[in-house]
């Protein structure tokens, strides 16, 4: 049997398999499998579980539990409460304030979780409400509670980025280095694009009638609700930054920082830790287990000459660098309709790498982009994960098709910054270049 046609099967199997709604892990652990027996014989599944072992012994992967822990404690408590009435004072007397503010928020949220559900489902709560109050347009509200949240894909610590790196064989401080710019970028976007778009319609999304009337001292005051989150930022960041820590010495830090913050405000009980574990639980198994599923599939992959295969097609292409680039960006793109981006990550990076690499690519830019279209997959309908997030806390009268048409403007402003970092990779690469060099 050719290697194309056993590749062509692997991959119908796996589009079918999908199909069926079938969990990923299991899927991709099936196919490996069953090509593993029919092309070599059961002997050689002892290939199979020495590749994935090496992976699951990786001590970058325990960074993972750290961080979403992190994450979980710090949504059960009332940090992220007392930080949107600050905003809301901060920015309730712009046109297009709450839902700025409610960006800034998405914004330091990312800086402390790196969890896109933990940002969506607290603004879904806490900002939608109030902005839905102010007569705020609601495509204009759920769109930027679902782009916000996205920050989290890009802007560390993220979890997503960890995976990422462990995957690509990149330094997991550099890639964090690497998306504060891009995503600072992205949420300067975001707020703009408001404030234009209700300057020139303030009926969308109307501020304080006769302008912002909190005083001065009461929105100085409120400030004291930034010091928690900007401790808990500190903790993971400065210590990475600061040589003082590994990524996953500084989630170990985070996590102690959170369990401070939570019994410093005074709002997180015994329970809320106990449900933080569980939550950790669930997703680090959901997280382990699509990756032992990806490592099995993509050394049967491997092993049939897949990867050689694609390069080799690749470099016979007559087309310019650029236009692969972009081939598979859109690649990426279109399977964030159907898978999410850890499953992404697993299957495309082993594959897409060497690619960009023999074309003469910066692997560490081309992360950065490769994120960038994780956060477009988040807001694409109709199967992106932020929709749903915010689906489950919408009040009666809000539908699903509203979130669509809101998340358009916001997946077109992730386009046009892709498109801004392809032109200028500097603005990627600059501040990890000099971070390192600083740190010589």
């Amino acid at each position: 049997m050719e290697s194309a046609a056993i590749l062509l099967g692997m991959f119908l199997s796996l589009v079918l398999l999908m199909l069926t709604g079938a969990p990923l892990a299991f899927v991709l652990g099936a196919i490996a499998f069953l090509a593993t027996i029919l092309l070599w014989g059961p002997g050689a599944l002892l290939v199979v579980v020495l590749n994935t072992f090496e992976t699951m012994t990786s001590d970058a992967l325990m960074a993972v539990p750290l961080y979403v822990l992190m994450a979980s404690i710090l949504q059960k408590s009332a940090i992220i409460e007392d930080l949107y009435v600050a905003m809301e004072k901060w920015f309730g007397g712009l046109n297009g304030g709450l839902a700025i503010g409610t960006i800034v928020i998405c914004t330091i949220m990312a800086a402390m979780t790196g969890v896109v559900g933990a940002a969506v489902a607290a603004m879904g709560i806490l900002a939608l409400p109030s902005m839905l109050a102010r007569n705020y347009d609601r495509p204009l509200a759920l769109g930027a509670i679902c782009a916000g949240g996205t920050l989290g894909i890009l802007i560390p610590p993220s979890v997503v980025t960890i995976i990422y790196a462990i995957t690509a064989q990149i330094s997991i401080g550099k890639m964090f280095i690497a998306g504060i710019v891009p995503g600072l970028i992205l949420a300067a976007a975001y707020s703009l694009y408001i404030f234009l778009r209700a300057t020139l319609n303030p009926e969308i999304a109307p501020k304080l009638a006769g302008g912002n009337q909190v005083p001065l001292g009461e929105r100085l005051a409120s400030l004291r609700a930034l010091v928690l989150p900007t401790f808990v930022i500190f903790t993971v960041l400065g210590s990475i930054y600061l040589g003082l820590a590994t990524p996953t010495e500084a989630a170990a830090v985070g996590v102690v920082g959170a369990i401070l913050s939570a019994v410093v405000s005074g709002k997180c009980r015994l329970k809320s830790f106990s449900e933080a574990a569980g939550d950790t639980l669930r997703v680090t198994a959901m997280i382990l287990w699509i990756t032992i599923g990806a490592r099995a599939f993509i050394s049967a992959f491997v092993a049939t000459g897949g990867a050689d295969s694609i390069l080799g097609f690749v470099e016979s292409v007559e087309a310019s660098r650029w236009f692969i680039l972009l081939a598979m960006l859109l690649i990426l793109i279109f399977l964030g309709l159907f898978l999410d981006e850890i499953g992404i990550i697993l299957l495309c990076v082993p594959v897409f790498l060497p690619i960009v690499k023999a074309l003469g690519f910066d692997p560490l830019w081309f992360g950065v982009l490769f994120m960038i279209t994780a956060q477009m997959a988040y807001i694409t309908p109709p199967f992106g994960y932020t929709l749903f997030y915010l689906k489950g806390v919408l009040p009666a009268g809000i539908g699903i098709g509203q979130v669509y048409r809101g998340v358009i403007p916001f997946f077109l402003l992730q386009a046009i910054v892709l498109g801004l970092f392809l032109v200028f990779p500097e603005l990627v690469t600059w501040l990890p270049n000099a971070v390192m060099e600083s740190g010589r």
